[in-house]
């Protein structure tokens, strides 16, 4: 089960990555934002397979008539992956968001 503080832990150990709120919750940035948290327990990234993660785990994965327009932008309920999912998902956000290196 993976945590806001997991988030922050890996989010930080990224090169480049500061920390800021954005819209009153704990957000990460490389370039761009890479990860923010949504609400309790639950966290927006970036990723190219948003469809294929919501569609065969709608449970864990989702999005919102607000993240419509951002197609990258997925909804994760941390409750439900593991600390090595969320550093997956955490690598491909910061890539995506412009992280060094990519």
């Amino acid at each position: 089960m993976a945590t806001e503080d997991d988030v922050r832990r890996m989010c930080l150990a990224l090169p480049g990555v500061t920390e800021r709120s954005s819209w009153d919750q704990p957000a990460w940035f490389a370039k761009t934002l890479m990860a923010r948290m949504w609400e309790d327990g639950v966290m927006t990234v970036k990723t190219t397979e948003r469809e294929a993660l919501a569609g065969t785990e709608p449970e864990t994965y989702f999005w919102t008539p607000h993240h419509e327009r951002s197609p990258q932008l997925v909804l994760v309920r941390l409750p439900r992956i593991g600390t090595e999912e969320l550093g997956e998902l955490l690598e491909e956000s910061y890539r995506l968001a412009g992280g060094l290196g990519s």
